[in-house]
């Protein structure tokens, strides 16, 4: 089983920069997506549905903003929009299909740099996430949850880990949040628990030629319940084209849908 996650900026400008036709050789199972910057009327049918998929959105009721969306080649037994908190849902944040006894979910955690109201959100956010990810991890479910987290875990995870520690992403608070989503709810970091190199990172600032001298951060992960994660076999991040200025996380998993 083979999962993508992949923050768009924006499904519009990612199709015109070639998403669709690589997303159609890439023999994924399905597909995860962030930041589509759409509603449902501006999708045209490769966006709807391309070849071999279906497709499902999560949209923010904010023009031009947020929301999320997976693509599957099986149809699921249940796609869930939302985790049912107002304040959270208004922004297309969360979308969840079930295949059997596993849950994917599609995730897009708030971003604070734009100003402490925006941070202010996210923390409300992770305030109010973290008793549904203690559900999730209560259910019994196999879980994957794949996105844009917009938290660097470790130093490890940033270029400029010192100059950041005051930044939205590396906050002190933020890293705790994380720490205790994998430590005391017990999901874990599917890419670190098989590659534990430095300078793998997911996002890159469009300033000062981030991209080019590789000074990322690594703020979209799939996280999982211990099982599945267990059967996770092979992780990379593609960076052979760009469609966004976040790269596709890959990840391959000994497992059937």
């Amino acid at each position: 089983m083979r999962i993508i996650t992949l923050n768009l900026n924006g499904i519009r400008a990612a199709a015109k920069k070639g998403f669709f036709p690589w997303l159609a050789k890439q023999t994924a199972d399905v597909v995860c997506v962030q930041e589509l910057k759409a509603q449902l009327p501006d999708l045209s049918g490769e966006m709807l549905s391309p070849d071999d998929y279906h497709g499902y959105f999560h949209c923010a009721e904010q023009k031009g903003y947020s929301g999320v969306g997976i693509y599957t080649r099986k149809k699921p037994d249940r796609v869930v929009e939302g985790v049912g908190i107002t304040g959270i849902d208004a922004e297309g944040r969360y979308l969840q299909a079930d295949f059997g006894e596993l849950s994917i979910v599609s995730l897009y955690l708030p971003s604070g740099s734009s100003g402490e109201h925006r941070q202010a959100a996210k923390f409300y956010f992770m305030e109010h996430f973290l008793p549904v990810l203690q559900n999730l991890m209560a259910s019994g479910r196999q879980i994957i949850l794949c996105g844009d987290w917009n938290i660097a875990h470790q130093e490890i995870d940033l270029k400029n880990w010192r100059s950041n520690q005051k930044n939205s992403g590396f906050l002190p608070e933020e890293r705790a949040w994380l720490s205790d989503v994998f430590d005391r709810v017990g999901f874990v970091d599917v890419f670190r628990r098989l590659n534990s190199e430095p300078d793998q990172y997911t996002w890159w600032s469009n300033r000062g030629q981030a991209w080019a001298k590789n000074v990322g951060w690594r703020i979209d992960y799939q996280i999982a319940t211990p099982a599945i994660a267990q059967t996770a076999r092979s992780v990379s991040i593609f960076k052979d084209e760009r469609f966004s200025d976040h790269a596709p996380l890959i990840v391959d998993y000994d497992h059937t849908l």
